[in-house]
């Protein structure tokens, strides 16, 4: 796939961006790379290799869920700036 720098130029219009001339023809540049190597990639054989997220064996660690205590009301609200009915109150933002 080719990309030209009208294309980049229209792009960079569409997303209200302001490119000098250098930066198109870098851009330009860059882009037409990044479409090369995705070619590149297209190309590879990758029948019979398993899909991965990791390239190492590694595992999730979970630990049991065990129910304890809860803070108190009391503790839980000590230091809130204003409380009413075991709650915290906060300013209303629908309206």
């Amino acid at each position: 796939m080719a990309i030209n720098k009208k294309t980049v130029q229209y792009v960079a219009h569409l997303s209200r961006i302001a490119l000098t001339r250098e930066e198109l023809e870098k851009l330009s540049n860059q882009l037409q790379e990044i479409l090369d190597f995705i070619d590149k990639l297209s190309k590879v054989d990758i029948k019979g290799i398993q899909p991965t997220s990791h390239i190492l064996p590694i595992n999730n660690i979970f630990r049991d869920d065990k129910t304890k205590e809860s803070l108190p009301n009391e503790k839980t609200l000590e230091n809130a700036p204003c409380k009413g009915d075991n709650f915290f109150v906060v300013p209303k933002v629908i309206e």
